[in-house]
């Protein structure tokens, strides 16, 4: 079984090579007979050294010009040559435990894809509670956070990728699609909850609490016209770092 690690990164210098060294170490404690993978980061027109941190960890760099979530990440798929997609995203770290979850999931030829619950360290308590909710909503519908989704390469082209009208929750899109796949083919759709995948809590510390709760209401009150205008999503697009 051959894993692709796609990674997409605008101006992560700061974090990039933290989460590349995570997932050397998951990978490294989960070798096997029969298991290879690769390292793809997608340069997301980054004006920082993101790519050429990448590049000096040993990822294969791809670069997209159009900062968006979404086509970032299905420009590292269109690169990709694994019969398995493991997006992450650059701030967040994988751990050895969720890395053997994954495989373990995968070997079990019952699914055709997972999302994972997450560990935020140092986040306000307003941020934690905002978590747990999403937990509790990411676990029930089976939805995934864009910080983590794994799947079947197949399934994802055959599905069309990341939805590129979306600028934000377009995980959340891609879940429904592969559920609706995977049911077709007799497979299902998982969070994996044993070992939380810990991303930073940065946009809780680099926004102020009405600032979230501006964004939320305003996703909530008109997610299609929200969710479409990247101009409306600056704690997604205005580069605070």
């Amino acid at each position: 079984m051959h894993l692709s690690i796609i990674i997409p990164a605008f101006n992560e210098e700061r974090l990039i090579t933290y989460c590349l060294d995570s997932i050397s170490e998951s990978l490294a404690a989960n070798q096997k007979s029969g298991f290879t993978s690769e390292v793809i980061v997608v340069d997301n027109n980054s004006t920082d050294k993101t790519a050429e941190l990448a590049a000096q960890a040993g990822a294969k760099v791809v670069f997209e010009p159009i900062n968006q979530i979404g086509r970032a990440r299905n420009a590292g798929a269109a690169a990709a040559t694994g019969e398995w997609l493991l997006f992450v995203d650059a701030d967040s770290l994988l751990n050895p435990g969720m890395a053997a979850d994954i495989l373990q999931m995968i070997e079990t030829g019952k699914y055709v894809g997972c999302g994972s619950v997450m560990h935020m360290p140092n986040c306000p308590w307003w941020g934690t509670a905002i978590l747990q909710f999403w937990s509790v909503i990411s676990v029930t519908f089976s939805w995934a956070s864009g910080a983590l989704v794994v799947c079947r390469a197949d399934a994802f082209r055959e599905v069309g990728g990341f939805n590129q009208d979306l600028f934000a929750a377009d995980e959340i899109d891609l879940s429904r699609l592969l559920k609706k796949w995977g049911r077709k083919h007799g497979l299902k759709f998982t969070i994996l909850t044993r070992h939380p995948l810990e991303t930073s809590a940065r946009k809780l510390q680099l926004y102020t609490g009405w600032e979230i709760a501006g964004q939320l209401l305003s996703v909530i009150l008109s997610p299609r016209r929200t969710l479409q205008n990247k101009k409306k999503l600056p704690v997604w697009y205005d580069g605070r770092r």
